[in-house]
């Protein structure tokens, strides 16, 4: 398992942001097209690895999160929420201060009550910059975190508690696979 990931990282394009050597992939980037096999081995390996047991939500952040989650969603009947990259000004809403290595900005919880069990499915982590945002975002809304899984693990971000990647990854001038789930 795996296989169409490890393949498509190895052999992905590059381009070069400053001093960081940045990976071109249709899980993280939507670019150059995103292959439907390619995203049913990813969505199928994260419901393998998640505890989903009592899940009300998968949660995701826009926007590379959310294909990965609505297959997920659509394959366990667990309805999707999105943190938006939109205010919306809806009751309960929760403003979120997000930074990376590359970006800030600001991100939008909704639609999560006090003892609400999400599980967190994102395409992604690098600098754990967004996730430790999220996780903040949730303790405030009074939610309880049962999982979260990234498809891509690139270094070793620490998000003050565990999580799993399917493959994790080195980026010099191209990507190597260094470790995966299966």
């Amino acid at each position: 398992m795996l296989e169409r990931l490890v393949k498509s990282l190895e052999t992905c394009p590059m381009v070069k942001r400053g001093e960081y050597n940045y990976f071109i992939h249709p899980i993280t980037d939507g670019v150059p097209v995103v292959d439907p096999d390619l995203l049913r081995e990813v969505s199928t390996a994260m419901i393998k690895v998640l505890d989903l047991d009592g899940v009300h939500r998968i949660l995701v952040a826009e926007a590379m999160g959310i294909h990965i989650g609505s297959i997920i969603s659509t394959m366990t009947d667990i309805p999707l929420n999105i943190v938006r990259k939109r205010e919306y000004k809806l009751p309960g809403e929760i403003a979120i201060h997000q930074s990376t290595g590359y970006s800030k900005g600001e991100l939008y919880l909704n639609g999560i009550s006090p003892g609400d069990r999400v599980a967190i499915v994102d395409d992604v982590i690098s600098t754990g910059g967004t996730m430790k945002a999220i996780l903040g975002a949730l303790d405030l809304a009074g939610a309880e975190v049962s999982d979260i899984c990234f498809a891509i693990q690139r270094g070793s971000p620490d998000i003050g508690r565990p999580y799993k990647s399917l493959v994790s990854i080195e980026v010099t001038d191209r990507v190597h696979v260094i470790d995966r789930y299966f």
